[in-house]
């Protein structure tokens, strides 16, 4: 039961990060000192690592997002996480099971900039063997 209920509070976040704990409650089925309890202890076992709003690029006005796959030598990967994590145009930085060793979101003013990005930040850490853009052009969900 314990664990269905912080499933069902997870699932409301989320769907809806901005829900307020009376919201949460009644879509959990649960009360709102029920929604309290869990979120704080989700949030102090790092099961909730945050809040975050999903965008359109293509609403954003001079914003340019790109995911960039990484091929990173396995001797440097926890130096170049530590310096990736660093930068401000890297938005969020995941490890990934695919064709790149990372991937990470890089927003910049536009196209040019997100390829000084790579070329001036990324490719000059050393550990950083290749970058692979991927422009996001429209949010379909």
């Amino acid at each position: 039961m314990v664990a269905e209920t912080a499933e069902r509070i997870l699932s409301v976040l989320e769907d809806d990060a901005k829900a307020s704990y009376a919201e949460i409650a009644d879509r959990a089925d649960v009360s709102k000192p029920t929604v309290r309890k869990y979120i704080d202890k989700l949030e102090s076992e790092g099961v909730i690592v945050g809040y975050s709003a999903d965008v359109d690029p293509k609403k954003l006005a001079e914003k340019s997002i790109a995911l960039v796959g990484m091929d990173v030598s396995s001797e440097r990967y926890v130096e170049v996480t530590t310096e990736l994590k660093e930068f401000d145009a890297v938005e969020s930085l995941y490890t990934s099971s695919g064709d790149h060793m990372l991937m990470a979101e890089v927003r910049a003013s536009d196209g040019d900039a997100v390829g000084e990005v790579i070329r001036e930040e990324i490719l000059s850490i050393d550990g950083v063997d290749a970058a692979h853009p991927c422009f996001l052009q429209e949010r379909l969900k």
